[in-house]
């Protein structure tokens, strides 16, 4: 009795890396305002950055090869 069974894996790596580009997109068009920002936005952004990176690279490698093979 597998709670996995009902997840689709190809939409949710799919959709983790759009999350991921968007993020990480959205990060970069900050940068470039960095200027006008105070320091704590600034950090956010590439916080922002980081983990778009983060979520772009891992979610297709967990929910395209980790789980399924968990199966």
């Amino acid at each position: 009795m597998s709670g996995y069974r009902d997840m689709d894996y190809v939409k949710l790596a799919r959709w983790g890396f759009v999350l991921g580009a968007a993020m990480f997109l959205l990060g970069g068009i900050g940068h470039m305002v960095g200027p006008t920002l105070q320091g704590w936005e600034s950090g956010l952004l590439l916080d922002m950055e980081i983990g778009g990176i983060l979520v772009g690279l891992l979610s297709p490698l967990t929910f395209g090869i980790v789980l399924p093979l968990t199966e």
